[in-house]
């Protein structure tokens, strides 16, 4: 373990009164209001439960556990890396590197793909035994438990976030969020309200891909999708539909856990007053 890594781990241990184990996060799981059976699509942070004995490996164990063998697991797997070079800020790449780029980047296969900016528990889970993972090149899901195909198969390549990918699959189907240590800013599910609105911009896209076996720089459209105010959509979610987001402890974490299609449907109106009203009242 090198110097920096060793560093965050006793900051984290200092910050723990007692170690984080799959028990004491299947408790907290439990009480917050997942159940056996449901559809839960976690997003999470390591770091902020805690100490945990076992690190990502408890907390995706936990999970399971608690959701039973009658549950089905999904956690993002988004490849954002696989996008136009030209776009790419976080750094950029030199304007003479980009065609090479369209020309070398390897295509997205979901057994080979790491995900990008996820977290180590997604990162770890898309590993786990019989877990799967949508064939989408940029925004795929991974889905473990008995509905875990039904979720993750037949993932168009756009709209990527609308009604026929995992999200629309998961509405449908009256799946649970949970926010494990992260914020609204984290809940993709309020992409899904966005597809839903006509008045969303829309862009071209790039990926690397496999089409029909071919390794291809695929250009396609798709809605302009904008998290920066997905914060504020949440806290009015919160605000505003008393009892519909239970809020928890599990470990060091502060969780939010809720039904995608009141949130879904909340962000669907919210957006409509807020990110648009100036399009809709002309």
């Amino acid at each position: 373990m090198c110097g920096c890594e060793n560093m965050k781990e006793a900051s984290t241990i200092a910050k723990t009164e007692k170690p984080i184990t799959i028990d004491t996060i299947c408790q907290g799981l439990t009480k917050l209001g997942v159940n056996r059976g449901d559809i839960l699509l976690v997003h999470s942070s390591l770091s902020s439960l805690g100490w945990v004995c076992g690190s990502a490996q408890s907390v995706i164990i936990a999970l399971l556990n608690v959701l039973g063998s009658n549950g089905t697991l999904v956690m993002p797997a988004h490849s954002g890396d696989l996008s136009d070079p030209a776009e790419w800020e976080n750094p950029p790449v030199p304007k003479e590197w980009i065609q090479t780029i369209y020309e070398n980047m390897p295509a997205f296969e979901p057994g080979k793909t790491p995900s990008r900016g996820m977290g180590c528990i997604a990162e770890l889970f898309r590993t786990f035994p019989n877990t799967l993972r949508s064939d989408h090149p940029q925004l795929s899901f991974a889905a473990n438990g008995r509905l875990a195909a039904e979720i993750v198969d037949g993932h168009v390549l756009t709209p990527q976030l609308g009604m026929n990918s995992p999200l629309g699959k998961m509405y449908r189907l009256g799946a649970k969020v949970l926010l494990l240590g992260v914020g609204f800013d984290s809940c993709t599910s309020f992409h899904l309200a966005e597809s839903l609105r006509s008045e969303m911009p829309v862009k071209r896209m790039g990926t690397a891909m496999l089409e029909n076996g071919e390794r291809v720089w695929k250009w396609f459209d798709d809605y302009d999708y904008n998290s920066d105010d997905f914060e504020l959509i949440g806290q009015d979610f919160e605000r505003e539909r008393s009892g519909k987001v239970q809020k928890g402890q599990v470990g060091n974490a502060t969780c939010r856990l809720f039904s995608i299609i009141d949130a879904v449907d909340f962000a669907q109106l919210w957006l409509g007053k807020h990110r648009f009203a100036k399009d809709t009242s002309a």
